[in-house]
């Protein structure tokens, strides 16, 4: 199946151009719960953009223009004077970074320097042994509901090893266990881009 990204820019006619953009309803309107915000502190990974209004995390697809640009997680604390950045073009700054914070649904509070994603090396995301057993014509199936189920928490779906990958902003594992429900065991695999900091 075809990759399914969010779109990487806010659009103003999500009715129209709902599949095209990315744009759906939000996950309380579909009548399942939502994830809880984490207790924890969490760690993210991409392009930090500022484009002079404040800088945001870009989880999801990013624009290929110059300047870049993209849907993402205001940052809350962070400073250009504490990571550099990697390209500016006018007032337009922005660098790949992991960077650690508090996250409350909608903005990640930096809590720690941001590490270059040069010089990090995260852990790979948990996935199941073994290879599935879904059509592949199913995974798209579920693949485009996943843009309307998950709203602006949407980051991308698509398929791996007879399974689905959805990969949202953020999940402790309600919307892992409600697919799991829905869709049976493991056929699609709920990735948070967020997660909680590792020890050590």
């Amino acid at each position: 199946m075809r990759l399914i990204l969010r779109s990487a820019l806010f659009l103003p006619l999500c009715a129209a151009v709902a599949l095209a953009s990315g744009c759906a309803t939000s996950p309380s309107a579909t009548g399942g719960q939502e994830p809880a915000p984490p207790a924890e502190v969490v760690e993210g990974s991409g392009m930090v953009l500022d484009q002079g209004d404040g800088a945001e995390l870009c989880l999801g697809p990013v624009a290929e223009s110059f300047p870049p640009q993209c849907r993402g997680i205001p940052l809350d604390g962070w400073s250009w004077d504490e990571a550099v950045p990697e390209n500016s073009s006018g007032d337009v700054r922005w660098g790949m970074y992991a960077v650690q914070g508090r996250y409350d649904g909608e903005t990640l509070t930096v809590t720690t320097d941001a590490t270059p994603l040069a010089l990090y090396d995260p852990e790979p995301f948990p996935w199941p042994a073994g290879t599935g057993t879904a059509e592949e014509a199913e995974l798209s199936r579920i693949g485009e509901e996943a843009l309307g189920r998950y709203g602006d928490a949407f980051l991308s779906a698509g398929s791996r090893d007879g399974r689905l990958e959805v990969v949202v902003v953020w999940d402790d594992g309600t919307w892992q266990r409600q697919a799991d429900a829905e869709y049976g065991d493991g056929v699609v695999v709920v990735t948070s881009a967020l997660r909680p900091v590792r020890e050590g």
